[in-house]
């Protein structure tokens, strides 16, 4: 009898429960980096309250996905490289944009249902394999009495944050795929050896169709803020070109 190895989200290695007394002498090197296991990714998911900061540097498109509910959603994907395994936006461990995902952010940790936990239980996670984790010579997640230091309370003020963001993001691509506004688009980057890449297998904004919604619907999605959403998707479009050029520049 075989059994299937876990599988992690994107950079992580492993995901290990924090827990006060088995991790009480772990610490933090504080030059450590987890940039560096985003190599050789093209795309990284974007929470909606961050596409205003994403714009000015990534395309954001949407993919088609499952939320594990067995109903096909969209998420937000912020466009890193114009093929597989390409991440134009790292020097080693130094990530050179502007402004880094949250998602990219967030590592080494996360939150993760517990598998034998109570029903939506989730807990602080991280990837044990990440070299940035010491015992000595950095910042401790746990001081001697096991209780979370400043450090770690912050990591987990943003993990909740982040949660709560998913969600919002959730729904907001719910709404914008039952608007029937999103359909699939292919763009197009010449190289400098005459050669072209096309880039394919994402939704975007078809404008035309988001011009034929009532005036009630627009209206609500005015309010709820997904039009200025939409807007910042269409604005973030014109970063394909600037990736295609920083491509060659390379």
């Amino acid at each position: 009898m075989s059994t299937q190895a876990p599988t992690f989200p994107p950079m992580y290695r492993s995901m290990v429960a924090l827990d006060r007394v088995a991790h009480k002498g772990l610490q933090m090197l504080p030059d450590a980096s987890g940039f560096a296991r985003a190599e050789g990714m093209n795309s990284v998911f974007l929470n909606v309250v961050e596409f205003g900061d994403a714009c000015r540097e990534f395309p954001i498109v949407f993919v088609r996905t499952g939320d594990g509910s067995g109903q096909p959603t969209v998420a937000p994907l912020a466009v890193m490289g114009l093929v597989q395994g390409e991440n134009l936006f790292l020097k080693g461990a130094v990530f050179t944009g502007d402004y880094a995902p949250a998602y990219l952010r967030r590592y080494p940790f996360a939150m993760a249902r517990l598998d034998d936990g109570a029903e939506g239980q989730m807990a602080v996670c991280f990837d044990d394999q990440w070299d940035g984790f010491a015992t000595a010579g950095g910042n401790g997640l746990f001081n001697e009495q096991s209780e979370p230091t400043e450090l770690t309370q912050n990591i987990i003020k943003f993990l909740e944050s982040y949660e709560m963001e998913v969600e919002r993001t959730r729904e907001a691509c719910r709404l914008l795929d039952a608007a029937g506004v999103l359909e699939p688009m292919r763009f197009e980057a010449d190289l400098p050896d005459g050669k072209k890449i096309e880039v394919d297998g994402f939704l975007a904004v078809n404008g035309e169709k988001l011009s034929k919604l009532d005036d009630a619907k627009v209206l609500e999605m005015h309010r709820n803020g997904l039009l200025a959403v939409l807007e910042m998707h269409r604005l973030s479009l014109a970063n394909m070109g600037r990736l295609a050029a920083k491509r060659n520049s390379a």
